[in-house]
């Protein structure tokens, strides 16, 4: 398409969306917006000029709206409308069940983001009200006048990713925290411990040690101690075979053993200190053991989407990390351009122009808070193993002119994934480093290897 008329890239994409969403709410269409609560559900049927027709309370819960749903539908027909288009905020769980229930009449289906609404109840009088009733009311305006979007479609594999991945955010939380906790009690009563090994909690050495001695003194460090250095690393290797490993640090193993004997820390509060690393280390290891399944468990739904080889084709993306990311966006090929997911996530820049004025570019901050920390977490292994992206950060962070921090520059690679995976997720080609670098493969250089 030529740009003969002016009309840009962003203009083309822009009515395009708006395309989409006047199809699913065509001026035939009668809007029913629904305020979603409990027990509570308020419905207003409005044409597009937000004239309501018709208002009523249900007393239900959300999935016993297909009640509702078919007297709006009567309304419609009784105004003289071709259909109906069903819109409401995005609440809890509650709007996925209206989806299905206008999804089941052939009705059409949009949400407006709470937000909106928020800044809509704003400007629409000075007393800030909030009711169910005027709220209602300003979803089906805001409908009429597009600002809605169309929810994710609903689809069991990409749903079941989506649970999946909620879950390991859940887990990843509650291992950092008995870590944190751990920590803090060992600072407390028994500081040298954590100066045996640079990342203790990431030692398996480091763990399998500290489990013999919490498992069997009661906080009595003296206690393990009489067992000699050769009995406690013997004791030590005992538990790393069975987690699995091969042999231990001895570096590490003699460390901690020698700081058995440290009289640093809190001692009256060591025993019962040393009983709650016992109980979290325990909790911890059984943590990590749920964390591994539900991570297997994301991969074969990767496999499932045929999708392990193209997402792993980038290299330093793991299979894990990029189920991470897709769990958070859905499927990548519902957004129109890699900028769109880009945007969802909030690492797109917010430029600050009028006139001869040019502010400070920062990032939007918005969308979905969990797809930036999963593309966050990404960067840190790709930006080492991936070369496209380990040249970009140092460029970014050396150039003369405009340069980035490093965590600047990490965004900027953080969000060069999130378009990655759209691109090689919508083309269904692996991911070529020559195109990543430069856009397009140069002239008379072969294609990657799929």
């Amino acid at each position: 398409m030529g740009n003969g008329n002016g009309v840009s890239r962003g203009d083309r994409n822009r009515n395009a969306r708006l395309d989409r969403l006047r199809a699913l709410v065509p001026v035939s269409n009668v809007i029913v917006a629904i305020d979603l609560a409990d027990k509570k559900q308020m419905v207003v049927v409005c044409d597009h000029d937000s004239k309501v027709l018709a208002r009523k309370t249900y007393r239900c819960r959300a999935w016993d709206l297909g009640a509702a749903l078919d007297w709006a539908g009567e309304r419609a027909k009784s105004n003289g409308f071709a259909g109906v288009t069903v819109s409401c905020e995005p609440t809890g769980h509650r709007w996925r069940v209206l989806a299905q229930l206008a999804a089941d009449r052939s009705m059409s289906f949009v949400c407006v983001q709470p937000m909106v609404t928020s800044w809509a109840r704003r400007a629409e009088d000075l007393t800030h009200d909030k009711t169910d009733e005027k709220d209602a009311v300003l979803i089906a305006r805001l409908t009429a006048q597009l600002r809605c979007y169309e929810p994710e479609p609903v689809d069991e594999t990409w749903a079941r990713l989506r649970h999946l991945g909620i879950r390991r955010e859940q887990l990843i939380t509650e291992t950092s925290s008995q870590v944190q906790q751990m920590r803090d009690l060992l600072e407390c009563v028994w500081p040298a411990a954590l100066d045996t090994a640079q990342q203790p909690f990431r030692s398996q050495t480091w763990i399998a040690a500290l489990t013999v001695i919490v498992d069997r003194d009661g906080g009595d460090l003296a206690r393990t101690h009489r067992l000699g250095p050769a009995r406690f690393e013997h004791a030590v290797r005992r538990v790393i075979v069975k987690h699995g490993g091969q042999k231990p640090c001895l570096r590490i193993v003699d460390k901690l053993f020698a700081a058995l004997t440290d009289p640093a820390g809190v001692i009256a509060h060591r025993a019962g200190a040393l009983e709650r690393v016992q109980l979290l280390l325990e909790d911890w290891t059984h943590a990590h053991h749920r964390l591994a399944e539900t991570e297997a468990r994301m991969t074969g739904v990767l496999d499932e989407l045929s999708l392990t080889r193209l997402v792993t084709s980038i290299t330093g993306i793991s299979a894990v990390g990029a189920a991470a990311i897709l769990a958070q966006t859905g499927d990548p090929r519902r957004f129109a351009t890699a900028r769109a997911l880009v945007k969802h996530a909030g690492l797109a820049p917010r430029e600050k122009l009028s006139g001869a004025f040019v502010g400070r570019t920062k990032l939007t901050g918005q969308g979905r808070p969990g797809l930036r920390l999963a593309a966050w977490r990404a960067v840190w292994g790709a930006q080492r193993a991936n070369p496209v992206y380990g040249a970009r950060y140092r460029h970014l962070t050396t150039r003369e002119n405009n340069k980035l921090k490093a965590t600047q520059a990490q965004t900027v690679v953080a969000a060069a994934i999130l378009r990655h995976l759209h691109a090689v997720i919508s083309t269904g080609q692996a991911w070529d480093p020559a195109i990543a670098t430069h856009g397009r493969r140069r002239p008379f250089e072969p294609a990657a290897a799929a």
